[in-house]
C-alpha cells in the first residue's frame, strides 16, 4: 500500500446532458482498499461518452466524468492490491475480470458482474465516489472515468500491460478496437473463405473487418451512407463497400443478391435497430451469423419474422468483443507491438486534453475515426 494524499487536478466534466463538457479542477480522492489511482496519458473519445453526454442514456448520471478509452500509469494503490504496483502501465476497462463470479468462472461469456451494480450508479464497489469539484460530488463512468488527469478505478477493473506501448495508441483497445476486432475471431467466429457484411464503418466497423479479414474471410462488404469511409474501409481489408442510397431495393435484398443468397457472417455497428434487421436478413440461409455491436437507444426493440430464425439464421450480441479482460487486453497489445493487429491506423486526429470538445465535435460529424486526447 503507499501513503497517498488528494491530488487535484483537470477533468472534463459533464454538469448536465446536452451541454459541452466543462474543464475544471477536481479533486480525486486516494484509492480505498482494492482500488487503483492511476495518471491518464492519453484517452480517447467514444461515441458511447456522446450517447450519455447527449441524456439518453438511462443509466446517465450528471454531473459525471466521462471517458473510457484510456491508458496511463499507476500512481498508487489501495490496501490489498497485488497485481499492480506504482509505476505499471496500465489500461482501465470497463468491464472487469474478478475471476471468482459465476460470469467469470464461465467461459462462454466476458461479462463479470462483480461490481456492475454500483458501476451502472457512478459509484466505487463501495457505494461512494472519489471525485468532488467545488464542494460536489461527481460521478464516475462506466468504472473507468478517463477524462481526467487522475482517475480511481476497482483494482480488477485495470489490465497491466508492456510497459513499452505507445499510451496514445493503445487507449484504443480499452474500448473500440477490441470490441469489434472480438466481434468477429469471438463471437462470430468467422471462418477462412466466408464472406461478410458489415453495416457502419466507424472504429468499431473498420475493426470487425480487420477482425474478418485476418480470420480469412474472401470477401468483406462494407455498407455505409458516407462515401467518404469508403477508402479507409478498403484499407482495412474490405473488399467492397456500398451505401443502401444507391438502391430502390432494401439494402438486406440487395446483399442477398451480390452474394448467391446472402452472406455468411454480417455484423451492426451503429446501434439502429432497422438496420440490424437488415443485417440479419442479409445472412445466407441454413447458416447465417449475424452479431449486433452497435447499441441501440435504451427503450427500442429489435423486430423480424421468426421464419428467419427458423430456417437457420442465428442473431447474437456481443459487449467488448467478448475478451476477457484482466486476461486479454495485454494480449491485444501484445498482438498490437508484434503488428499482428493495426491501431495506429485507426487515430485519425490527436489533441491536447483541453481541445476535448473539438474531438466531440469531430466524431458528430463524420470527420474522424479516433481522436485521441493527450493529457
Amino acid at each position: 500500500m503507499t501513503v497517498c494524499l488528494v491530488i487535484k487536478c483537470k477533468a472534463a466534466v459533464a454538469w448536465e446532458a446536452g451541454k459541452p463538457l466543462s474543464l475544471e479542477e477536481v479533486e480525486v480522492a486516494p484509492p480505498k482498499a482494492h482500488e487503483v489511482r492511476i495518471k491518464i496519458v492519453a484517452t480517447a473519445v467514444c461515441h458511447t461518452d456522446a450517447y450519455t453526454l447527449s441524456g439518453a442514456d438511462p443509466e446517465g448520471c450528471f454531473p459525471v466524468i466521462l471517458g473510457h478509452e484510456g491508458a496511463g500509469i499507476v500512481e498508487s494503490v489501495g490496501e490489498g492490491v497485488t497485481k499492480v504496483k506504482p509505476g505499471d502501465t496500465v489500461i482501465p476497462l470497463y468491464i472487469p475480470q474478478c475471476g471468482e463470479c459465476k460470469f467469470c468462472k464461465n467461459p462462454k461469456t466476458n461479462l463479470c458482474q462483480k461490481i456492475r451494480i454500483t458501476q451502472g450508479k457512478g459509484l466505487m464497489p463501495d457505494g461512494t465516489s472519489r471525485f468532488t469539484c467545488k464542494g460536489k460530488q461527481i460521478y464516475h463512468f462506466m468504472g473507468t472515468s478517463t477524462f481526467s488527469e487522475y482517475t480511481v478505478v476497482a483494482d480488477i477493473s485495470v489490465a497491466k500491460i508492456d510497459a513499452a506501448a505507445p499510451l496514445d495508441k493503445v487507449c484504443l483497445l480499452g474500448c473500440g478496437i477490441s470490441t469489434g476486432y472480438g466481434a468477429a475471431v469471438n463471437t462470430a467466429k468467422v471462418e477462412p473463405g466466408s464472406t461478410c457484411a458489415v453495416f457502419g464503418l466507424g472504429g468499431v466497423g473498420l475493426a470487425v473487418i480487420m477482425g474478418c479479414k485476418i480470420a480469412g474471410a474472401s470477401r468483406i462488404i462494407g455498407i455505409d451512407l458516407n462515401k467518404d469511409k469508403y477508402a479507409k474501409a478498403k484499407e482495412f481489408g474490405a473488399t467492397e463497400c456500398i451505401s443502401p442510397q444507391d438502391f430502390k431495393k432494401p439494402i438486406q435484398e440487395v446483399l442477398v443478391e451480390m452474394t448467391d443468397g446472402g452472406v455468411d457472417y454480417s455484423f451492426e455497428c451503429i446501434g439502429n435497430v432497422g438496420v440490424m434487421r437488415a443485417a440479419l436478413e442479409a445472412c445466407h440461409k441454413g447458416w447465417g451469423v449475424s452479431v449486433i455491436v452497435g447499441v441501440a437507444a435504451a427503450g427500442q426493440e429489435i423486430a423480424t419474422r421468426p421464419f428467419q430464425l427458423v430456417t437457420g439464421r442465428t442473431w447474437k450480441g456481443t459487449a467488448f468483443g467478448g475478451w476477457k479482460s484482466v486476461d486479454n487486453v495485454p494480449k491485444l497489445v501484445t498482438d498490437y507491438m508484434s503488428k499482428k493487429i493495426k491501431v495506429d491506423e485507426f487515430v485519425t486526429h490527436t489533441l491536447p486534453f483541453d481541445k476535448i470538445n473539438e474531438a466531440f465535435e469531430l466524431m458528430h460529424t463524420g470527420k474522424s475515426i479516433r481522436t485521441v486526447l493527450k493529457l
